[in-house]
């Protein structure tokens, strides 16, 4: 094989210089920051992504599966199973803020925020319910718009 078969090749399997040269600058980045993570207690932080992902694994995608399994289920039963990504958008996007926020939420570290950002605590669990309400009411908003444009669009049944 030619070199220049190999670099047609090399090519096909990375794409463009400069997609290499974002993937270079994103393990790079991620190494920089692995180095100043592990820097001061790497056992704590090793230990904390290996009970992470135990507990995602064995914990949560479990429940994800079963929340969906009675949405698809619910959803199935009256005759609608395509309606079920209306539910698991703001579900997703409800529980993806729970989890980045769940600290603030639960309280936990209410003592450090307020002596970090002089600012009261108070108000993240009310706040995340009302984003997820919105979340929700949105969507379902949303389906109840596109349900009526196409049941607009459909011709009239003959009889």
């Amino acid at each position: 094989m030619n070199r220049q078969d190999l670099l047609g090749r090399l090519a096909q399997r990375i794409g463009s210089p400069f997609q290499l040269l974002v993937l270079v600058c994103s393990f790079t980045l991620a190494g920089y920051a692995g180095v100043r993570l592990l820097e001061d207690d790497w056992f704590g932080v090793a230990l904390w992504f290996v009970g992470a992902a135990l507990v995602h694994d064995l914990v949560l995608v479990p429940l994800y599966a079963l929340a969906d399994r009675a949405v698809v289920r619910a959803y199935g039963a009256i005759g609608r199973r395509e309606w079920t990504n209306w539910v698991r958008v703001p579900a997703v996007l409800s529980g993806l803020l729970l989890l980045v926020w769940f600290p603030m939420i639960s309280g936990r570290v209410a003592d450090r925020y307020e002596s970090a950002t002089g600012m009261p605590p108070e108000g993240f669990l009310g706040r995340w319910l009302l984003i997820t309400g919105l979340l929700f009411g949105g969507s379902g908003l949303l389906m109840l718009v596109r349900l009526r444009r196409a049941a607009k669009e459909r011709p009239p049944v003959v009889h």
